[in-house]
């Protein structure tokens, strides 16, 4: 039987998307054309390949096995077609769009976009505010980047670990706890301000407050840092922030920074991208870009 290699390319498509119409939009077909094309993907392997559970569709044992290396086989195919040649960045016409928190938007924004504008001037960028839930724009192609503080649970999504921060304590020059020694007591009888993008009025500072016996009055959540440390500043509040990635904020305000008294984990921090882009050369130069934005801002 003659085999045509476009159904690898639409099965690891249906793969990663468990969807026909998921898959459909990313491979610019309609629905029922990729529907008929899982009919001949099925014939071939003699599998069910994707079965309907509910509203969703779930591969088969069978699909899962094959699915790294279909994936593989459709990279490499698409590295042996690309040209050779490196990416010419004074001709590169494209938009990277990246997601993540604002203190990320604003400790390497100015440092990135003089880069990349530098480098390839036609390239435009997209800085995307950190989703209030989690969504899967990496897997759909909606989103180049992202950068968080938790590793990615699709398996199909490659992560670096940039770096790891520290919280500070924030505070405005005249705040009463300015210059002064910062104790767990005076910590915890402060008045918060914390950062949820969710909304909510606790984070892991309380349950190490708690395991010493002391709780904090959070008297606000403000929805980023960037909105809490101008909280901070015009008032007698107090917030806990990563202190490199909100550095330039923190300056920019003029605030003052004390060591957190209690003991809490350091924030990691992860770029995430689709194995898509693995073999991709101009994406592989963003990400070199993006990485190059962070140097110096911590240890990894």
């Amino acid at each position: 039987m003659q085999l045509d290699l476009n159904l690898l390319t639409a099965l690891d498509a249906l793969l990663e998307e468990c969807s026909v119409a998921g898959a459909a939009q990313r491979l610019r077909l309609s629905a029922p054309a990729t529907s008929r094309t899982l009919g001949r993907i099925r014939r071939a392997t003699g599998d069910q390949i994707l079965v309907r559970t509910g509203r969703t569709m779930t591969p088969t044992p069978h699909a899962l096995a094959i699915q790294g290396e279909v994936h593989d086989i459709v990279q490499r195919a698409r590295a042996a077609l690309e040209p050779g040649r490196d990416v010419d960045l004074t001709t590169l016409d494209r938009v990277f769009t990246i997601r993540g928190h604002d203190a990320v938007t604003t400790a390497i924004g100015p440092r990135l976009l003089a880069s990349v504008q530098e480098s390839a001037p036609l390239v435009s960028v997209r800085l995307l505010a950190e989703a209030s839930t989690d969504t899967n724009e990496l897997r759909h192609g909606q989103v180049d980047l992202e950068v968080g503080s938790s590793e990615p649970e699709l398996p199909e999504v490659r992560a670096q670990l940039l770096g790891r921060d520290d919280l500070v304590i924030a505070m405005r020059p005249g705040h009463p706890l300015a210059g002064k020694r910062m104790t767990r007591k005076k910590f915890a009888a402060a008045e918060h301000v914390i950062v949820s993008r969710r909304g909510r009025l606790t984070d892991p500072v309380d349950e190490s407050l708690t395991g010493l016996g002391l709780q904090r009055r959070v008297v606000a959540s403000a929805p980023t840092s960037t909105a809490a440390l101008y909280f901070v500043s015009h008032s007698d509040l107090v917030v806990a922030v990563p202190e490199h990635m909100c550095g330039p904020t923190i300056t920019s305000l003029g605030l003052q920074t004390r060591p957190m008294p209690v003991d809490t984990p350091s924030v990691p921090l992860y770029l995430a991208w689709h194995q898509r882009y693995d073999n991709d050369k101009a994406h592989a130069w963003f990400r070199a870009r993006v990485r190059a934005a962070f140097e110096g801002l911590f240890q990894p």
